[in-house]
């Protein structure tokens, strides 16, 4: 049996802990667990909320306790219906995995320092960082920001000591071990080492994040040429 915890996450939702680390595998029992909700839930499921190690799974109290539980909480029932539904996942399977490629024009405005800081120069930063396919762990912070990861070791940097105020749609970035694509402008503190032309939240969509927790996210280097032709912004 896997290790994990189960918690009240507030009235209407319960929390699902796993190992308390950063982990591919770990994060694959969430994504699996999720996975298992989209197929078998019950009356009353509103939706789960993946992250590294944890799946919070929101529920309609008065469904769940009209429909099931008139003589307990919904939480227990709730809880009760998690353990079995954990019971009947094989998690030595790894669960489906979207693979998707985004093409980033490398020219970020922290590309160099990143480099600096290395001892690197600015290819090599742009060869590690396309070198290997990221799993996305989590989606959050922003509308569709997806939190990837594990960037190698010889680009991990750790965030600006004082964030931008404004950062563009589709900056691509490093935090620490993480890389990332914020969707919509806004404030950040990433290092911020290229951008992507292609829409990373789109609400004109019927899905509008382009990535989801487990995708498999593979970045390829591009011109500016190439950046300005295929630009959704």
């Amino acid at each position: 049996m896997i290790p994990y915890t189960i918690s009240p996450l507030n009235e209407t939702a319960l929390l699902v802990s796993f190992e308390n680390s950063i982990d591919e595998i770990i994060n694959e029992k969430v994504i699996a667990l999720q996975q298992a909700f989209a197929k078998s839930n019950f009356k009353g499921f509103i939706e789960t909320v993946p992250a590294y190690a944890s799946l919070a799974i929101y529920y309609d109290v008065a469904t769940v306790k009209k429909n099931y539980t008139p003589a307990s909480t919904a939480f227990e029932f709730v809880k009760n219906y998690t353990h079995q539904l954990i019971s009947e996942i094989n998690f030595t399977t790894a669960p489906q995995s979207n693979p998707v490629t985004i093409p980033v024009y490398y020219s970020g405005e922290d590309l160099e320092n990143v480099a600096l800081l290395h001892n690197i120069s600015a290819e090599e930063v742009i060869s590690m960082h396309t070198s290997k396919p990221y799993r996305v762990f989590m989606i959050g912070f922003l509308p569709g920001f997806a939190y990837m990861g594990k960037v190698d070791d010889s680009i991990a940097t750790p965030r600006l000591a004082t964030p931008r105020t404004n950062v563009k749609a589709g900056s691509v970035g490093i935090a620490g071990f993480q890389t990332g694509i914020y969707p919509l402008q806004s404030p950040g503190g990433w290092q911020i080492i290229g951008q992507t032309p292609i829409k990373i939240f789109d609400a004109a969509k019927d899905n509008p994040c382009l990535l989801q927790a487990g995708d498999t996210v593979q970045f390829i280097s591009i011109s500016k040429d190439e950046f300005e032709k295929l630009n959704e912004y």
